[in-house]
């Protein structure tokens, strides 16, 4: 007798895949920016061109393992947990490189890194009671971060009033949804106890 459930059931991707892979490039490639970021020591020259190019390459293979993954069937667990620990660790190394530069000022800097982390932790110390899924208040925070950091990179941005200004006015702007991102999740994790609570009692 066949069985059913069995039939049903997706085969498990393989964890050496090209999402994978590439989501490990990401994490290889985070010592190479901080040090040509730090190697150009605020001076706009060709390091700060190089770290700028890494970090746009990078965030667009975040981009590509993510839809390779989803197209594919490639979703494995190690890819749930190394995506965004890679995310975090590229743009968390951008912005501490910056204040440690004084090019941009460490409150910024420590408040993004303090909600990032905090949730991280935070989404793995509830996974037993579920996952808090994604939203699109995260991904848009993902694409501000993105794009407000490309801004501080860019060489001529420090020299330029109205860009600089730009870019100052987006990275407060990041913060805020950052931080906001970060408010909704610990409700989020919060109604995920409660009703773990509730299912208990009822058994």
């Amino acid at each position: 007798m066949t069985d059913q459930a069995g039939q049903n059931q997706q085969p498990q991707a393989p964890t050496l895949n090209i999402a994978n892979v590439l989501t490990t490039i990401r994490i290889i490639m985070v010592p190479f920016f901080v040090w040509a970021l730090l190697a150009d020591a605020s001076q706009q020259g060709t390091w700060r061109w190089v770290a700028l190019a890494i970090f746009v390459l990078a965030m667009y293979t975040d981009k590509l393992d993510g839809d390779l993954a989803r197209s594919r069937g490639l979703v494995t667990n190690f890819g749930k947990i190394a995506d965004p620990i890679a995310d975090k660790l590229l743009t968390g190394s951008a912005l501490v490189c910056l204040s440690i530069i004084a090019e941009l000022p460490w409150w910024v800097t420590l408040t993004i890194l303090v909600r990032e982390w905090g949730i991280t932790l935070l989404r793995v110390v509830v996974i037993k009671y579920g996952v808090i899924a994604a939203n699109m208040g995260g991904k848009i925070k993902t694409v501000l971060q993105a794009v407000s950091i490309g801004l501080y990179l860019l060489p001529f941005t420090h020299t330029i009033g109205w860009l600089h200004t730009v870019a100052w006015s987006l990275m407060l702007l990041t913060m805020a949804v950052t931080v906001v991102t970060g408010v909704e999740y610990i409700f989020k994790a919060a109604a995920l106890y409660d009703a773990h609570k509730k299912n208990q009692g009822k058994n």
